[in-house]
């Protein structure tokens, strides 16, 4: 019994589909929002597309506003779709300067850079040597859990614009043009420091009352809550000292359990 021969163009298909490599080929068209393009070597069919919302850093209503028929194209391979088609990024090619900065990253790095804008999902960061972002005000990029291991209520309680900041890098991504940072990652483990433990009775601080209970600071930094029934019916503000007793300690979860002591 013969071998079935294979398919040349799902060949084709499966090596160029090596996430992150890029690709080169012409325009073939368009399907919809997409740009259908026809890959260096492909035999005869279109294996590649660039879907739009992958298209540009620019704002465009139609690919037809940037690309034509027979022009050449170069993208980032994202993957394939689930009928084998070679998906690519063509944004993240578009800004050469910007796409050799991101790729110079390596996980784990330090950076410096300056805080370009502070808002209620993240930190923005010119990180030190970058080019101007077409997009953002900042190539870097610092989400809410990566500012502190401290509870604050806004990024603004943390950093300002123009403060100088040095952070790890998580990732960086040529298609979002971002390099991911951490601050708290080179800040010290307040549970590295906590050196209390269950059964112990140590003085806090009262951080935030919420409808379950309060938060109260031990330690330096790290944080525990006194559930509303062991409260029994006491009234406490934000600031107010408290003596508490260390109920529980789940270090895995980082949470620690407290109990108020008249």
């Amino acid at each position: 019994m013969t071998e079935p021969t294979p398919n040349p163009l799902a060949r084709l298909r499966e090596r160029l589909a090596v996430r992150g490599e890029v690709r080169s080929g012409t325009v073939a068209g368009f399907d919809g929002d997409d740009v259908v393009v026809r890959l260096d070597g492909d035999p005869d069919v279109p294996s590649g597309r660039v879907p739009r919302y992958e298209l540009s850093w620019r704002r465009v209503e139609h690919p037809a506003e940037i690309y034509g028929t027979g022009q050449r194209i170069t993208g980032e391979v994202m993957g394939a779709d689930g009928q084998g088609r070679v998906l690519l990024s063509a944004k993240a090619c578009e800004d050469e300067p910007l796409r050799r900065f991101l790729l110079g990253f390596e996980r784990g790095s330090v950076v410096t850079g300056t805080v370009s804008s502070v808002h209620p999902f993240g930190v923005f960061v010119r990180i030190d040597g970058e080019s101007a972002h077409p997009v953002h005000d900042g190539t870097g990029f610092i989400r809410i859990p990566e500012l502190s291991w401290s509870r604050f209520g806004h990024p603004a309680e943390v950093v300002r614009p123009g403060q100088r900041v040095t952070g790890e890098v998580l990732v960086a991504d040529t298609r979002h043009g971002q390099v991911s940072l951490s601050l708290k990652a080179l800040q010290q483990d307040p549970w590295d420091r906590l050196g209390a433990d269950v059964g112990d009775v140590v003085p806090g601080v009262v951080t935030k009352i919420v409808p379950f209970g309060v938060f109260v600071r031990v330690g330096e930094d790290a944080e525990g809550l006194v559930h509303v029934d062991e409260l029994g019916g006491r009234a406490v503000e934000e600031g107010q000292d408290m003596r508490v007793g260390i109920v529980e300690i789940d270090r895995p979860r980082r949470r620690i359990r407290l109990a108020p002591v008249d």
